[in-house]
């Protein structure tokens, strides 16, 4: 006996399911891709290292860099941020912070002259994802050897953690942080007024620098609601001795607004594009 399959008499969802089962095989084998290229990248070092100035808004020195690590643009990850959130969805975590991390130290000490490192202290600001500190196979024994061979002083580091990325265990934090800070780091928390747990993160872990979001600085000189939020947060600031940094400046209109309210920091094209070698920012002339 034989039956002829009728397509009209299968439930819709039949397809649907099909259609679904389709798509995710197509996604694991992406992801399966993604991830050799991950591994790949690692162990060639296939990430380009910039450096972005960040400038005094008062004097216009150049009081640091942050450093910056990016894939060559690919099918694979068509975007840095679809690179990042990949690797946050790994068991590689780890390894790839501290990948990073000695990358952009090795790299910033060979692009710096030493006509440079005699005349210049400058900052280095390391983007870290939290839970990292956090973890126990974390040694910071091992950045502070890497200095030592390189020269640089610790308070010359800055650990950059994205206001993103959620600390659940704020009393846990605030004592690790304790003890990175008594060997010399400094803390900054990136993404400031993005619309996360911005008030709680600044009122626990007490960072050196605030980063304010490049949303709250688009435009800022017309934008009444950004005004008052930067004001409340520079308030804040001025009484916990915390400086400000404020990222995404990308008009002069912005710079003059900024500096007429007393922010200590700039970071943006206007001030400096993220370059491979180290070059000072400037602020522009009106």
């Amino acid at each position: 006996m034989h039956f002829l399959l009728n397509f009209e008499d299968l439930p819709a969802n039949f397809f649907s399911y099909v259609h679904y089962l389709f798509n995710r095989r197509h996604e694991n084998l992406l992801d399966y891709k993604r991830y050799h290229e991950l591994k790949r990248i690692l162990k060639n070092e296939k990430l380009d290292t910039f450096f972005q100035p960040i400038v005094d808004l008062k004097t216009s020195e150049t009081f640091g860099f942050e450093a910056l690590n990016r894939p060559t643009k690919s099918h694979l990850f068509s975007t840095t941020d679809a690179f990042y959130d990949f690797v946050g969805t790994t068991n590689m975590i780890f390894e790839f912070e501290k990948f990073c991390r000695n990358l952009s130290l090795q790299r910033y000490v060979a692009r710096l002259n030493k006509e440079t490192i005699i005349k210049k202290h400058y900052t280095l600001f390391l983007n870290i994802h939290p839970s990292i500190l956090l973890d126990k196979n974390y040694h910071m024994g091992e950045t502070m050897q890497l200095l030592n061979e390189m020269g640089v002083q610790p308070n010359q580091i800055v650990f950059e953690l994205t206001e993103r990325s959620a600390v659940t265990d704020y009393r846990e934090f605030e004592r690790v942080l304790s003890n990175y800070r008594s060997q010399g780091y400094r803390i900054a928390i990136d993404d400031v007024g993005s619309g996360y747990n911005s008030l709680k993160t600044l009122i626990y872990l007490r960072p050196e620098f605030i980063k304010l979001d490049c949303s709250l600085i688009q435009s800022i000189h017309q934008n009444d609601a950004a005004q008052k939020l930067v004001s409340l947060i520079y308030e804040y600031a001025t009484q916990s001795n915390t400086k400000i940094i404020a990222e995404g400046i990308e008009q002069i209109e912005e710079i003059a607004y900024l500096q007429s309210i007393g922010i200590h920091f700039g970071q943006g094209y206007a001030l400096g594009k993220p370059k491979t070698e180290i070059t000072d920012g400037s602020i522009p002339n009106r």
